[in-house]
């Protein structure tokens, strides 16, 4: 059952870095909401981390001020660390992870550090909200547009609420704040064409090493993807959910597979 959200104690994290302008950005937007906010975000930048979760190696912590802190680990650590550690007398009640510079759209749900940090406090038990800016090419970032609509949209978000076992991914387009034309709730589009563009160099020594780069996409076509409406200039609202479980093929396996043995 959906119910709404309180702001009162805000942790916001990234996979950008501690000194991402990105970061600094979510901050703004956060104490527009709550004077009570805490950053926890990783030392250095971690983009496609995913969901990795540092258990080989020992984490190192560095306070900045009362409420802010760097760890050299992954968004999910980050999330781990103020949940159970550093804030872990008064839990927070809203996690925010981005602003990630750059989209998280479609299958990059699968790769993104920021998308991980709302996974990470939703299965905490804490409603959270990843935010991701999109470029213009070729490095602009309109910073401007999360910042503007950001605290209207996670008022109304906060208010509605949403499942326990959901988390929200918003996308904002690469636009300035006055050309945007509105929000879409939307579904987590699937690109038919792209993959990893792979760029081999040598270095000064002569020796090979590769450089992965993100090719060109096209999305499917028929769908309200946020692919689509992310391009069209909307503000893209995906809710996204924990359970990867799909009971329609569950159910037919079940019926074909099912039985005792004794």
């Amino acid at each position: 059952m959906s119910q709404p959200v309180s702001p009162a104690r805000i942790l916001i994290t990234n996979d950008d870095g501690i000194n991402a302008p990105g970061l600094a950005v979510l901050e703004e937007i956060a104490h527009q909401l709550s004077d009570d906010v805490w950053v926890v975000a990783p030392e250095s930048e971690k983009s496609g981390a995913g969901h990795s979760l540092t258990l080989t190696t020992p984490l190192r912590v560095r306070r900045l001020d009362a409420r802010r802190f760097a760890v050299q680990g992954t968004p999910t650590d980050c999330i781990t660390m103020a949940v159970n550690h550093i804030m872990a007398e008064a839990r927070p009640t809203l996690v925010l992870s981005g602003v990630n510079r750059g989209a998280n759209l479609a299958e990059d749900v699968t790769y993104s550090g920021t998308i991980a940090g709302a996974m990470e406090g939703t299965l905490a038990g804490i409603p959270s909200v990843a935010l991701s800016q999109t470029l213009r090419r070729p490095a602009r970032t309109p910073w401007d547009t999360a910042r503007t609509h950001a605290p209207g949209l996670l008022r109304d978000l906060l208010a509605t609420g949403w499942p326990e076992s959901v988390f929200i991914n918003v996308n904002f387009p690469a636009i300035d704040p006055d050309e945007v034309q509105g929000i879409r709730v939307t579904e987590q589009g699937r690109r038919d064409i792209g993959g990893m563009d792979i760029e081999e160099r040598k270095d000064p020594r002569g020796f090979t090493y590769f450089w992965f780069g993100l090719a060109r996409t096209v999305d499917r076509p028929g769908h309200e993807s946020d692919l689509h409406y992310v391009r069209e200039g909307w503000i893209s609202v995906t809710p996204l959910h924990m359970d990867l479980t799909h009971h329609e093929t569950r159910k037919i396996l079940n019926d074909r597979l099912e039985r005792p043995f004794k």
